[in-house]
C-alpha cells in the first residue's frame, strides 16, 4: 500500500525537524514536483512512455505535439503502405535551409520549434500518418492522486524531497549530502531496474539476440 500524501508531508517535517510554519504544504509540494521532473528527465521509465499518432497537413511543415509531452523520444513517418521511417533530429536552421522556398517530399528530419510544435523537412505533400513517441509529463503526487513514484519508489521520492528541503533550509551540509547521495544512488538503481525489465520483455517476446562467441574453457592446468 502506498503512503498517503499527508503522511509523506509529515515524514518530511519529521526528518527536517521543521514544522508547517516554515515547510508549508505548498513548499513541500514544489519539492515533490521538482523531484518528479528530475526523475523523468533522468530515467526513461515505462509508466511515462507514450505515443500519439496524427496526420501531416499537406503543404505544412508544422506538426502539433501532444499536450502532455515532456521529452520527445522519436518521430516516425508512416506511409500509406504502413512503412515506418524514423525522422532524424536536427535544429531549426537546418530545417529552414532544407525546405528553402517550399521544398516538398517525404519528411526525413524534424526539429523542436516550441513546446507545442515540431517542424519537419521536406514539407509533406500528403496527409500521411506521423507517430510521436515520447515521455509524458509525470503525474503529480497530491492529496488526491497517488503516482507510480509514490507507490513504488517512495524512498527515492522522499530522499529527493529531503535533499531539496535541506538545500532550501540551508541546513547542515552533511545532511544535504547524505540525502542527495541516497537519492542519486536510488535513481541509478531505478534506471538499471527499468533496463532489466525491458531486456526480460524482449526475451519473452522472442527478440533475437546476437550470439557472442567465447573461447572454450581451458581445462589444461
Amino acid at each position: 500500500m502506498s503512503i498517503t500524501h499527508a503522511n509523506f508531508l509529515t515524514q518530511v517535517r519529521d526528518y527536517t525537524e521543521v514544522d508547517s510554519n516554515v515547510l508549508t504544504d505548498s513548499i513541500i509540494q514544489d519539492f515533490i514536483r521538482s523531484v518528479e521532473l528530475d526523475v523523468a528527465g533522468k530515467v526513461d521509465y515505462d509508466d511515462l512512455r507514450k505515443y500519439a499518432t496524427s496526420n501531416f497537413t499537406a503543404g505544412n511543415r508544422a506538426v502539433s505535439l501532444p499536450s502532455d509531452i515532456l521529452i520527445i523520444r522519436s518521430v516516425e513517418h508512416i506511409d500509406s503502405s504502413g512503412n515506418r521511417i524514423f525522422l532524424e533530429k536536427r535544429d531549426i536552421s537546418f530545417i529552414s535551409e532544407f525546405n528553402g522556398t517550399g521544398r516538398q517530399g517525404t519528411p526525413q528530419y524534424y526539429a523542436n520549434y516550441d513546446d507545442f510544435n515540431i517542424l519537419v523537412a521536406p514539407i509533406p505533400p500528403s496527409a500521411d500518418t506521423i507517430q510521436v513517441n515520447y515521455i509524458k509529463d509525470p503525474p503529480n503526487f497530491t492529496s488526491t492522486n497517488n503516482t507510480f513514484l509514490s507507490t513504488y519508489q517512495e524512498s527515492m521520492l522522499l530522499h529527493g524531497v529531503l535533499a531539496e528541503a535541506f538545500r532550501f533550509l540551508k541546513g547542515p551540509d552533511n545532511l544535504y549530502n547524505l540525502y542527495n547521495s541516497k537519492y542519486n544512488e536510488e535513481i541509478q538503481n531505478f534506471a538499471l531496474q527499468q533496463m532489466g525489465r525491458r531486456r526480460r520483455a524482449e526475451y519473452d517476446d522472442g527478440v533475437p539476440r546476437i550470439k557472442i562467441p567465447s573461447p572454450s574453457p581451458n581445462t589444461t592446468y
